[in-house]
This record gives structure tokens, C-alpha cells and sequence, in this order.
């Protein structure tokens, strides 16, 4: 089935169940980031890949609203289709709401599957189309009676995290959570956010690639915890293991009823952004909600001693295997053939071997020259580039293991360079290091901080668009928040302060289509520094050691400042990953780190 043929269909039952536009989002039902192949809806109508992008389809056309991250991506993938490429945040571009508000008429009807569509985002469309005196319909998935072959719901087995590694029991965690039940005037905490219900019972499942997440629900009361799961994903010993913290263990299946048999005049804390609409309204039926965020994300997000301890250990592990490949790949460059699949098949061995791994963080990314302008390009066997020994490769990668998640990109020269490629590259690298080396005041969030990285490259008039860095998850997401690093202030989002024990990660880059794409990633862990009169200053420790490739680099570029850091990232580079490599590895690092006069 073609698109057109599929968007057709979609248009024909829309007609046949009275609605005007319908949506897809690209969503689960908790509001997840990545989703398993089940709710890839969006990518079954439109054709689109990429990871974020929603769907709209009306009785003449349709249109797909997609970030920074994927406009080039998205322009080849929707050709031919029909559809219209709204590029978000760029000038002139109407927002979901806005295209709504100007093209729908009095009496007319939206609808979309109200499982799939947050609480917070569901009200705004409310609040627009009353404006038009228009409606919604939220009770049916259109996908179904159309895709025929669509995938079975995941439902792998939950296992538990070992004690040694988690540093807080599920006892402790809860014990944290009711405080701030209690604390907002709250009787209950209806959590459906699948990582923040992972960190708070210890557990981990494999629902979603890359995301070792299971599908589930959390209803926590002053008294009990309730934890809805698929019986098909218990075992013995998860089962053994919830009830000896008196956890009450019911079906995925049973939210719905559970929810909206709550006793009248119940005070629930939820949070909007990831509650659905669906249970919204059935909580509001009989009890009043308090929209909050979700207080499991901001205990989440700050690590524990154990588990920072951890992720120093699983990074140190993760880089020298990402320098290793490195070595490899500029040693056997224009000797034989390697692919960008190849070269991502061989990183994603290497790291294997490294005990405690469980499985990527996400999908390899290796882009050869102008396909690393694409900042999620993902080649595959059937399209995919041949390396030559010219230009440069960007790697994006990372692993999950029983101890970290990681996340790290280089931009590796194999061979000659444009002065625009070794300038871009050496900017990139500036922002990273001032980034890597900034000491801040308690109370700065990630927007403070955000020009340290950019400010490179902007001097030069050049933008990347996406943000410079995103929290970690620890056996977890690989993106994680509240916080993060970026420039642009949006209104709708509250901004979360930097506090000791978040990670982020520090990613500037340069993407020009046609040309080449340079990312340069590093984790970041945030600490106290120097507490005096004017309070308490922070500052990053670094978490990735993987060298910066020196042929890239041009001193012209670079201000005295810019060098020493430089100097000092491959100093301690060296110090830390070579005593675990080969007399040969070591050799070339040696050189590769060795002081640029």
C-alpha cells in the first residue's frame, strides 16, 4: 500500500466517523519519546522515519510538523507523497494550533486517538477550537481497522536492578515521593511516564528498543502503591520482589476501570505533559487533579553517589572502546572497503564485549560526509555510503549497560579536509571545551549557559538547530529531564535549575546541507565547586574521554584560552584510556594528544 493509497483510506474513514482533520502524533500512551513498533502510526501513514513528527490529514491534503533535526531528512522521505512539510520553529511556519485555528470552520470536528495525546496538549486543542465553536473526538485509533499487518503490543519480561548498583531501595524512593504528595496538598500520584516507574521500583523491562522500559502505570496513595503491568512480562521473582515492598501488582489492562472507580473528591497529583487525555477526563470525573510535575522526574534526574560512582566506571569503559574504533577505522581507511554500516556494525561489536552491556542507547548513527548534515540520518544496508579516505565521519553512539547509559559523538577526519571543514570543526570544538570548563552560580539553568557553546560559531553567523545538550538517564533513556541546554525561551516550558549530580551531555555542531555535518559530544556530570560570598558555584566534571582528532583542528582559529583547554582534554585523554590499549593504540594516541604548537 502507497502512502497516497494509505492516506486515502485514512480520509475515507475520517468521513465515515464524521471528522474533519485527524491527528497522529508520534506517541505511545505515556508519552514516551521513542515508541515501540506498535504505536509507529505517524511513520505507517506518512512514511516518515524520523523519531519525532506529527501527522495532520484533513479531506484535501495532510501535513507533517517536524524539528530542526529532521528537516532534511523529512524533505526526502515525504517526496511524492503528497504531503506538506511544516518546518517547526523556522519563520513563517504555523504551528499545529495556529494551522487549526485559521483553516478550520464553525461546526467542524478534530479527532485523534485520546490515548495517545497528553493532557496538557489536549486542553490547548480544546481551548483553540472552541474558539471556532468546532469539537473534538477523541475515542477512536483510525489505524486500526487500516493497518492489518500492524505489530503486537511489546510486552518483553521485567527484570530487577541489583541492590548494589541502585544506591536508594524502592522503599527509600517512595518514601521521597509521598513526601511531595504531601507537600503539594495531594492523597495520590497517578504516574504513566514509563522511565520515572522504572526508577522508582528498581525494575527495567525491553518494551522499547533501545529504552529498557516496560509498559506500565503507577498509582501511588500515602498508604499503597499500585503498579499496573502486563501479566505476560512478570516473573516469579519481579512479582517476589514487588510484593516484599508491599507494591500491589494489577494488569496493564485494568487503568482505565481502576482510574475511574476512585473515590469521589480524591486529590491526585499528575502531570499534563505526560498523562494522557483520556485518563485525565476519567480521573476528573470523581476526583479533583492537581497538575503538577511529576516530582519522580527531578529525583531521578539528580544520581546518587552509587550511581555516579557507576557511570564514572561504565564511561571511562565505553570511551576506550569509541578510542579504539577510532584507531581502526583512520588504520584501515582506504585499505578496504568500510561502509557507514560496516563502521557502525563494528563500534556496536566492540561495544558488546563490554561486560555489563545490555543493548545500544540508540541506533548507531554513522554519516559520511554530507549525510552527517542530517542530524539523525541512519544508513541501512539496502542505502548507504561508502567511505572514502577524504572528508569526515560523524559517530553518534552509546550503550546501555548494568551501571550507565551512555552517549558520545565524535567527528573523525579520514583524510583531506576544506579549510571551511577544519574551521567549522575547530569552532565546534571551541564551544564544546567552554562548555566542558564553565563555572556558573547555583540557579543557572542550561539557557544561562547555552552561548558558552554556541558563541563560536555564532560570531561567524552560523546556528545549529537543536539544543546544545540533554539529561542522561542511568540504565535509562538516553534523553532524560528536566533539564537541558539551550538558547531559545519557551514560555510553555518551565526551565529546571542545574543541581550537583545531574548529567547532560555538551553536543555544539555545524550541519550544511550538501556539504558536511560535525558533532562533538561529551557527558557531562555537574558538582559543586566554590562556595564563598556570592554563594554556591558549580561546575562540570567530564564523564567521556574520547580524543578530539587534531587534524582537524586550526590554530588560527583558536584563542590561547581555547588551546590550553584543548591541551588539557587530550592530556587527561591520554592519562586516563591508554594504560587499557594496545602498544599500537597507544602509540597513535600519544600522538594524537600530543601538545599543538
Amino acid at each position: 500500500m502507497q502512502i497516497q493509497d494509505k492516506i486515502r483510506a485514512l480520509q475515507n474513514k475520517m468521513q465515515e466517523k464524521k471528522m474533519d482533520y485527524y491527528m497522529i502524533p508520534t506517541a505511545d500512551y505515556h508519552a514516551s519519546e521513542y515508541v515501540s513498533d506498535f504505536f509507529q502510526v505517524r511513520k505507517f501513514f506518512s512514511g516518515f522515519t524520523g523519531s519525532n513528527g506529527t501527522l495532520l490529514v484533513w479531506k484535501e491534503g495532510a501535513g507533517l510538523w517536524t524539528d530542526g533535526r529532521y528537516f532534511i531528512q523529512a524533505e526526502k522521505e515525504l517526496a511524492g507523497s503528497g504531503i506538506t512539510l511544516f518546518k517547526m520553529l523556522t519563520e513563517g511556519t504555523p504551528t499545529i494550533k495556529e494551522f487549526l485555528e485559521k483553516e478550520m470552520k464553525e461546526g467542524q470536528v478534530l479527532g485523534f486517538d485520546g490515548r495517545v495525546i497528553s493532557a496538557k496538549q489536549g486542553e490547548e486543542l480544546e481551548r483553540v477550537l472552541q474558539k471556532k465553536n468546532c469539537s473534538m473526538e477523541c475515542a477512536y485509533d483510525l489505524a486500526e481497522s487500516i493497518w492489518l499487518d500492524r505489530p503486537a503490543m511489546p510486552c518483553e519480561k521485567v527484570f530487577t536492578l541489583p541492590e548494589d548498583i541502585v544506591g536508594k531501595t524502592v522503599t527509600e524512593k517512595l518514601s521521597e515521593v509521598r513526601e511531595s504528595i504531601q507537600k503539594e496538598g495531594a492523597e495520590a500520584f497517578f504516574l504513566s511516564k514509563l522511565d520515572d516507574i522504572m526508577w522508582l521500583f528498581n525494575i527495567r523491562g525491553k518494551d522499547v528498543e533501545c529504552n529498557p522500559v516496560a509498559l506500565s502505570y503507577a498509582f501511588i496513595t500515602l498508604e499503597e502503591a499500585f503498579l499496573f503491568l502486563q501479566q505476560e512480562a512478570l516473573t516469579d521473582e519481579v512479582e517476589t520482589y514487588l510484593k516484599s515492598y508491599n507494591v500491589t501488582v494489577k494488569g496493564y489492562s485494568e487503568i482505565g476501570a481502576f482510574l475511574s472507580q476512585l473515590a469521589t473528591g480524591k486529590v491526585i497529583l499528575a502531570d499534563p505533559s505526560y498523562v494522557c487525555l483520556t485518563h485525565m477526563k476519567s480521573m476528573e470525573k470523581s476526583s479533583r487533579v492537581l497538575r503538577k510535575k511529576n516530582p519522580t522526574e527531578g529525583l531521578k534526574a539528580i544520581k546518587n553517589q552509587t550511581e555516579l560512582e557507576q557511570m564514572r566506571r561504565f564511561f571511562l569503559l565505553d570511551s576506550i572502546v569509541v578510542t579504539k574504533f577510532i584507531y581502526w577505522l583512520k588504520s584501515n581507511i582506504g585499505k578496504k572497503e568500510i561502509t557507514e554500516v560496516s563502521a557502525a556494525e563494528y563500534l556496536d561489536n566492540l561495544r558488546a564485549q563490554i561486560p555489563g552491556f545490555l543493548e545500544l542507547s540508540f541506533p548507531t548513527i554513522a554519516g559520511f560526509g554530507a549525510n552527517a548534515a542530517m542530524m539523525h540520518y541512519e544508513a541501512t544496508p539496502e542505502n548507504h555510503a561508502v567511505l572514502e579516505k577524504k572528508g569526515m565521519l560523524l559517530v553518534d553512539s552509546g550503550g546501555q549497560y548494568l551501571g550507565a547509559t551512555t552517549d558520545v559523538t565524535r567527528t573523525i577526519v579520514l583524510g583531506e579536509l576544506t579549510e571551511e571543514e577544519r574551521r567549522n570543526y575547530t569552532l565546534t570544538a571551541m564551544g564544546m571545551l567552554a562548555m566542558t570548563n564553565a563555572i556558573f552560580l547555583e540557579g543557572c539553568t542550561g539557557r544561562n549557559l547555552d552561548i558558552l557553546a554556541r558563541g563560536p560559531l555564532w560570531k561567524l553567523g552560523i546556528d545549529y538547530l537543536c539544543g546544545t545538550g540533554h539529561g542522561v538517564g542511568y540504565i535509562l533513556n538516553v534523553h532524560e529531564g528536566p533539564h537541558g541546554i539551550r538558547w531559545k525561551y519557551n514560555p510553555a516550558v518551565e526551565e529546571a535549575v542545574l543541581k550537583p549530580g545531574m548529567v547532560v551531555t555538551n553536543e555544539p555542531g555545524v550541519y550544511l546541507e550538501g556539504k558536511h555535518g560535525i558533532r562533538i559530544e561529551n557527558v557531562l556530570e555537574v558538582r559543586k565547586s566554590v562556595h564563598n560570598e556570592y554563594g554556591q558555584f558549580l561546575s562540570f566534571q567530564t564523564l567521556t574521554w574520547v580524543p578530539l582528532d587534531p587534524a582537524a583542528m586550526d590554530l588560527r582559529v583558536m584563542s590561547e584560552e581555547s588551546r590550553n583547554q584543548y591541551q588539557e582534554y587530550q592530556r587527561q585523554v591520554y592519562e586516563k584510556v591508554s594504560p587499557y590499549l594496545s602498544q599500537e593504540e597507544r602509540l597513535w594516541l600519544y600522538k594524537e594528544c600530543a601538545r599543538i604548537e
